[in-house]
């Protein structure tokens, strides 16, 4: 970009590595508190007592940047950020970069989790001028918010050749005072690009073939040995998976499901799972998913959650209903937030060091596991002596351990010559043991805050869970959560909001809020089949599209009434989580065919036609569209069971509906009681709908029309078996996941 000539080698320098995303373990000695001592976030809190001026975004740093003519320095980042803490120790805590930052600029910290919609705006820059992106993203631009400069990470010294901020804050000072017009011309010249980038797309729609082509470039990209797609670093994608079971529930095509299945089992199998407390870590440094980086989000959690319990559903496989069971555990454990909600994260960092919680070495082992279990643990997990985290590292041993697996407890029993029977008891008693040591370590940073739309996948995560495992628990939790985020993150209209901490709720909800927290009503609904969860998801759907729509048919990620940025954002294509958008498309199908409401089914087509550009162009950077796409090209039934709730026989067709992998179908169930009318006055197409000569009996619709009733659960299961490529295949003889 040619408008970019003045400042594009300031911006390359600075882009110092797009992945690096935390030592939040206390906050700087400086007495003195900046202004963001009165905030709620974790994040700010970390940075209170910098003495780097902090402001949070507001109106009351950008009219001190336009009073005293200064540019700002934007600096966006989360409490449980690695590479954000070591910026702030190296950077923000000293004084030496804080009276040069202070001299130069109006500084304003932003957490990109309570503000997603401006980490968008600066991200999408960030990427534009450097072809990457990260936290922490440094922006600094205008007193009128327009960016000249983008980078990530940066030092207080430059090294590698690449400058740092002592370097960088002086070169930036002089082109304000001296080349200020330049710099402006160049800050236009970006909010053009901006502006296209954030435009409407058109074309033709996503079709079967778009579909086959994300396949493909997954096949081109997948690990057969390893799992996953690509090289290091290797980052869980769990819509893409379910995308993948879902085209081979399409198309029958063996090649799709092993993509899945292979990667589930080596991410249950590598470092990035928690082998001693459960839950997924962000990511994987390596190939092989052994060496993670060690936060543990939320949306992760959901989100896997729901990937392996599909899977489940999809081979019944009962390692995949384990490691569901192991996530949840964990977020019900550690994450669980006493109000009723779930908090957003844990720290890669204890003590300072990044994983200190998490490894082990020999004497610690040998301290907490008698013979017999040391003999067991080191086999099963891959202890060395001398250790085998920093050899994978550094190539330097230090002597800590990772645990992960790579023999499976037949095999260890083989190796060790003891019966598998008495491997497995031992180590369930080794985990425990290293468990309640574990326990005594001073603990990663949580990050308390309650985030309306991580906890609508949760909600989703548990209610799928209760449903597809027949556990209440899980169940009665997503309901707990729903009841806590619809009674204390609604604004006096009714409006959602986003964040809860600390007994307050604050800043206006977004897309995400909206389509997630919608899609946990949904999948509570199916679970419990109380009709107050189906209204209040279409109540959220319905609030969505009235505040989020955009003229083309797609979303915007801000509300029509939010702060104006640069840019308006819109939503679109798939990141770490599924967008709102490809959420948006899932709860509009479903609605749909649960109420036959021709509203939802327009605004979904709608939908489609405006993500198809994309999606179309880059199928993989779309695959939770893909996967409720899917949907409408595989048989998808809508089902109607009318009976007595307390009949066996409605028991055992709803058993049958179950058991087969269908997704996409929805059931209703109407009984003689005002739950029963509820449904009938939310569903219209219902209401000519009655028990066959008084017994359970079943109709089974597509597109609005409907089969004979059916009066047996022998003849549901016969109607369903026949509807995908996928069915009635033994799933015994499909692709194991470990049982390790």
């Amino acid at each position: 970009m040619k408008i970019l000539h003045v400042v594009m080698p300031l911006v390359l320098v600075a882009a110092l590595g797009g992945a690096m995303a935390g030592t939040p373990d206390g906050v700087s000695t400086s007495r003195k508190p900046n202004h963001l001592i009165h905030e709620k976030s974790p994040y700010l809190l970390q940075h209170a007592f910098n003495p780097v001026d902090w402001y949070p975004w507001g109106d009351a740093a950008f009219a001190k940047a336009k009073a005293e003519n200064k540019p700002i320095f934007l600096s966006i980042g989360y409490a449980t950020c690695h590479w954000c803490h070591v910026m702030e120790h190296e950077c923000f805590e000293d004084p030496e970069v804080a009276a040069l930052m202070n001299a130069t600029f109006v500084n304003i910290k932003v957490d990109r989790e309570e503000r997603p919609d401006i980490d968008q705006v600066y991200m999408t820059v960030c990427r534009m001028l450097t072809g990457s992106g990260g936290w922490p993203l440094t922006i600094i631009m205008t007193p009128g918010q327009q960016p000249f400069f983008a980078g990530t990470f940066l030092p207080k010294h430059g090294r590698f050749g690449r400058p740092g901020l002592m370097e960088l804050i002086p070169r930036v000072a002089d082109m304000w005072t001296h080349q200020r017009a330049e710099l402006e011309s160049s800050a236009a010249g970006i909010m053009k690009h901006l502006e296209h980038a954030n435009a409407a797309r058109g074309g033709p729609v996503a079709s079967a073939s778009t579909l086959d082509a994300a396949e493909h470039e997954l096949a081109v990209r997948f690990d057969a040995e390893h799992g996953g797609f690509g090289t290091a670093p290797k980052f869980p994608a769990p819509h893409t998976l379910v995308f993948l079971l879902r085209q081979w529930r399409r198309t029958g095509d063996v090649t799709a499901r092993d993509m899945a299945t292979t990667t589930l089992a080596a991410m249950r199998d590598g470092g990035i799972w928690d082998h001693i407390g459960g839950g997924f870590h962000r990511y994987s440094t390596d190939a092989r998913w052994q060496v993670p980086h060690f936060e543990k989000m939320l949306y992760d959690q959901a989100t896997l959650a729901l990937a392996y319990l599909e899977a489940y559903e999809a081979t019944r496989n009962r390692a995949y209903a384990a490691t569901a069971r192991d996530i949840l555990a964990y977020v019900e454990r550690d994450l669980g937030a006493p109000a009723g909600g779930f908090s957003s994260a844990e720290d890669a960092d204890s003590e300072g060091v990044e994983g200190t919680f998490y490894l082990w070495m020999m004497p610690q082992l040998q301290r907490v596991l008698d013979a017999d279990e040391l003999r067991v643990a080191v086999t099963a997990w891959n202890i060395d002596p001398d250790g085998n985290f920093g050899d994978a590292i550094t190539g330097e041993s230090d002597g800590t351990n990772i645990l992960y697996r790579t023999a499976s407890n037949a095999e260890i029993a083989g190796r060790l010559h003891v019966d598998q029977p008495r491997v497995e008891a031992l180590l369930k008693s080794a985990r425990r043991k290293l468990f309640e040591a574990r326990s005594r370590r001073v603990r990663p940073l949580l990050d308390d805050k309650v985030l309306t739309d991580w906890n609508g996948l949760t909600i989703a995560a548990l209610a799928r869970a209760g449903l597809v495992l027949g556990e209440p628990k899980y169940t009665g939790r997503a309901q707990a959560a729903a009841a806590f985020l619809l009674s204390h993150l609604r604004d006096q209209h009714g409006q959602l909001l986003h964040r809860w901490r600390d007994g307050q709720a604050a800043i206006g909800a977004m897309l995400d809020d909206y389509a997630f927290l919608a899609w946990g009503m949904i999948e509570l609904y199916e679970a419990t089949f109380d009709p107050r969860w189906l209204r209040e998801a279409m109540v959220l759907a319905s609030q969505a599209d009235d505040s989020f729509s955009a003229p083309a048919g797609g979303f915007y990620l801000t509300a029509s009434d939010a702060e104006r940025l640069l840019v308006r954002p819109r939503d679109g294509a798939d990141t770490a989580l599924p967008s709102g958008s490809s959420v948006m498309l899932d709860v509009l199908l479903r609605l749909s065919r649960l109420t036959g409401n021709e509203r939802w089914a327009d605004r979904a087509d709608a939908l489609i036609h405006a993500l198809s550009a994309g999606a179309r162009r880059s199928p993989t950077a779309y695959t939770a569209f893909l996967a409720a796409l899917t949907t409408l090209h595989a048989p998808t039934w809508e089902i109607v069971v009318a009976g007595e709730g307390d009949d066996p026989a409605v028991d055992r067709m709803l058993k049958v509906i179950r058991g087969i992998y269908l997704p996409g179908t929805t059931v209703l169930l109407l009984t003689p009681d005002d739950r029963g009318r509820q449904i009938r006055s939310l569903a219209p197409f219902t209401r000519s709908m009655h028990p066959a000569e008084g017994g359970a009996t079943a109709y089974v619709c597509r597109d609005g029309a409907c089969d004979l009733p059916l009066n047996s659960s022998a003849a549901l299961r016969q109607k369903l078996m026949g509807a995908s490529p996928s069915a009635g295949k033994d799933r015994a003889t499909e692709a194991r996941p470990s049982q390790r």
